[in-house]
């Protein structure tokens, strides 16, 4: 099917343009959302007559877009989520689940804004982009931790933590030699001397 575009949509064309789609995608998403025209004589002369509307319209939808977009401009949404020990979510996290976690940082962003170019199904640090007007796209960074600790972790080191080295980090406190074992031999003798004497001070 041939439409005429009444906005810039991505990998189709530009506002005005008439391009060939797939019936059901003409019918099932850009028809009824008014982001395309059935492309006829009669609309191709609506179009005209309402081009400088249309196109002042997107100069005003792209202008507070880009109001938004600072807001969001390096923002970082923590999403806690369970997951195994080899870091992958039990489940995955959804556009939506982004969509209502950017909400709740004060800008309201819709479900169909969030493009998610793949499943975020493990704990991580993730870039995503928010579409924001045909225009005009931001990139808005995840953090999925198990708890807002590990989150705060993940956001210093920029990167997931990794298990290993958490176990690597126990095992050396496990292994830290006492206090003792640092000093020379007298050293060592003339502490446990002091702590003798305190521990008869204090009976």
């Amino acid at each position: 099917m041939e439409v005429i575009l009444l906005e810039r949509i991505e990998s189709l064309g530009q506002m005005g343009e008439v391009v060939s789609v797939k019936t059901g995608y003409a019918r099932n998403y850009l028809l009824p959302q008014k982001k395309a025209l059935r492309a006829t004589d009669g609309n191709r002369k609506v179009f005209e007559e309402r081009r400088v509307q249309l196109e002042a319209e997107n100069l005003e939808r792209k202008s507070e877009a880009e109001q938004i977009a600072k807001t969001l401009d390096g923002l970082s949404v923590v999403l806690v989520r369970a997951a195994g020990e080899n870091g992958q979510l039990y489940g995955s996290v959804s556009a939506r689940d982004l969509s209502d976690a950017i909400s709740a940082a004060g800008v309201t962003v819709g479900r169909s804004q969030v493009k998610l170019d793949k499943a975020l199904k493990a704990l991580g640090l993730e870039p995503v982009r928010v579409q924001l007007h045909p225009e005009v796209a931001v990139t808005v960074t995840v953090n999925i931790a198990r708890s807002p600790d590990e989150a705060e972790t993940q956001a210093r080191l920029g990167r997931a933590l990794d298990r290993g080295v958490m176990d690597e980090q126990d095992a050396e406190e496990d292994e830290a030699p006492e206090v003792e074992e640092l000093l020379e031999p007298e050293a060592a003798a003339a502490l446990s001397e002091d702590e003798a004497e305190e521990e008869k001070a204090e009976a």
